[in-house]
């Protein structure tokens, strides 16, 4: 989850590490421009959590007391699942292949291994220990070769991870990282607790995840731009009430060696950066968490079958960017998606 428009995010990953923190005030920005006139927020709040910037404005119900709450409650989530942080949840459960969880971990830990299942493996929480040979947790990156990855592969299979109640256990050499999930849950989680705190109107930026609470004060939608992959600007802008709306993309986080770019979207089967003519694809939904996974997932499964997905779960819209600068929008979109540059080739798929 990320940059400016829309928010491109991560995918076929997992991790706080994998986006770029200046990535948030650009979503902003033009979040900002696609809202005239917009109401300034009655309270705002911009912290630096889960290693990327985070922005919380509140519009209607509430002030900075509740905002505190949010924070604290940001903070506690990431005290839990921080890769980096050998105090967390899930360095433990890496570090000695078992523990006891938390309620929120057990919960994101269960979700997301539904989704690793529901996506037929291209989301796998478990590929952590090839994200690390690449260098993508450390930013000492480096091409890992083929021996390297074929050791390291047979520890990606989140089919082989144990979860009971709130104990969960690892074979040996498997490492997790949530990250490919954990802000679509902290999207979740916020908007629940500001809902629930009275609420009506608030837009959170949790580095470029964008979580909609309700409508803007005037009653219309929020208005989220989403970025163009190949450069500066939006592709186009995305109407949404009351939704999450999460981009994952390669330009997020790479490097380039010999004239060849390599991203950190890893497809968990090679062990590679996942390529198949997508520059990103953005997952509108009721659900952070879902749009947080799919992100990944429908990036590294390519657009037909992307759209295979859609229209077997319909649980979700998407926006998809081809290599050629092609968009393809689901048809939940119409009517709520209007490109930028009209000259542009869209395609509307259907069921």
């Amino acid at each position: 989850m990320n940059q400016n428009p829309g928010a491109p995010i991560e995918t076929r990953r997992s991790a706080f590490h994998v986006k770029r923190p200046f990535a948030v005030c650009l979503v902003f920005a033009l979040l900002a421009g696609c809202a005239p006139a917009q109401a300034r927020p009655a309270a705002e709040r911009t912290l630096f959590a889960m290693d990327t910037v985070m922005t919380l404005r509140l519009y209607e119900g509430g002030d900075e007391g509740l905002l505190d709450g949010a924070e604290a409650r940001v903070r506690e989530l990431e005290g839990l699942w921080s890769v980096t942080d050998e105090n967390s949840e899930i360095s433990a459960l890496n570090r000695d292949g078992g523990a006891r969880l938390s309620p929120d971990t057990a919960a994101l830990l269960g979700s997301a291994l539904e989704l690793c299942g529901r996506t037929g493996g291209a989301l796998d929480i478990s590929v952590y220990p090839v994200l690390r040979a690449w260098g993508f947790t450390t930013g000492d990156y480096a091409v890992p070769d083929d021996q390297t990855l074929a050791a390291l592969l047979p520890l990606v299979d989140c089919t082989q991870v144990s979860l009971e109640g709130n104990r969960a256990s690892l074979p040996p050499g498997m490492e997790l990282d949530l990250g490919s999930v954990a802000k679509g849950y902290t999207g979740d989680a916020l908007a629940g607790y500001l809902k629930e705190n009275g609420a009506a109107s608030a837009l959170l930026d949790l580095g470029g995840n964008i979580q909609a609470v309700g409508a803007k004060p005037d009653g219309s939608p929020w208005r989220v731009a989403i970025r163009d992959p190949a450069g500066e600007g939006s592709v186009g802008v995305v109407a949404v009430t009351d939704q999450a709306v999460v981009t994952s993309g390669g330009y997020e986080r790479y490097f380039e060696e010999d004239g060849v770019r390599y991203w950190h979207i890893l497809d968990p089967e090679t062990g590679k950066p996942a390529r198949n003519g997508l520059a990103s694809v953005t997952v509108v939904g009721e659900s952070g968490l879902v749009c947080d996974a799919l992100s990944t997932a429908l990036f590294v499964m390519g657009r037909e079958e992307a759209l295979e997905h859609w229209r077997q779960y319909r649980d979700f819209e998407a926006v998809f960017v081809a290599d050629d600068g092609s968009v393809t929008i689901t048809a939940g979109l119409e009517g709520r998606f209007t490109l930028a540059d009209q000259s542009r080739s869209l395609t509307i798929a259907q069921a």
